[in-house]
């Protein structure tokens, strides 16, 4: 009887320990993919008479929302730390994951409302995808309002370490 039982439960431990394996490497994706780099792709918001900058980061999530450009949204304050518009549509999921340095002047997507978030202030939510920073003209996040959006792709950076011929 009692190798019955260490048969039983070492085939329920077994069981347990297989169905586990896809959670566990789903976790561990979502994990490696909220490293997140910067990349060429720049993306213009003017609102108010101003011009910010974005560098996007190399995400599914980033990619899909440079896909849809440009929009023509409204932008409005939203929380006392950030401004918010809302997409046409959601933003893939894929290859998110949580990330523990937000900064301000982050680039985020919230998940439940399918909107972007633009922090001008400090903040913290699990249900954010991070999708670039802000380069330039990052000070219109604080002009104070809702106002008509458009969000266009920008041209890359000047290289300024190139050599002249």
């Amino acid at each position: 009887m009692s190798a019955d039982k260490i048969t039983r439960r070492s085939l329920v431990r077994a069981a347990l320990a297989a169905s586990a394996m896809p959670l566990l490497a789903k976790a561990q994706e979502r994990t490696l993919n909220s490293h997140q780099e910067p990349t060429d792709m720049r993306v213009r918001f003017s609102f108010a008479g101003r011009t910010m900058t974005a560098t996007l980061h190399d995400s599914p999530s980033a990619r899909d929302f440079y896909s849809m450009l440009p929009l023509d949204l409204i932008i409005q304050d939203f929380g006392g730390n950030e401004k918010i518009a809302h997409l046409p549509r959601k933003l893939t999921e894929q290859g998110s994951g949580p990330f523990g340095n937000e900064q301000p002047y982050d680039l985020c997507y919230y998940v439940p409302w399918g909107n972007l978030a633009m922090f001008h202030a400090d903040y913290r939510h699990p249900d954010l995808i991070r999708l670039g920073r802000f380069d330039e003209g990052r000070e219109a996040l604080h002009v104070a309002g809702q106002f008509p959006l458009r969000i266009e792709i920008a041209s890359p950076p000047a290289p300024t370490d190139r050599k002249l011929p």
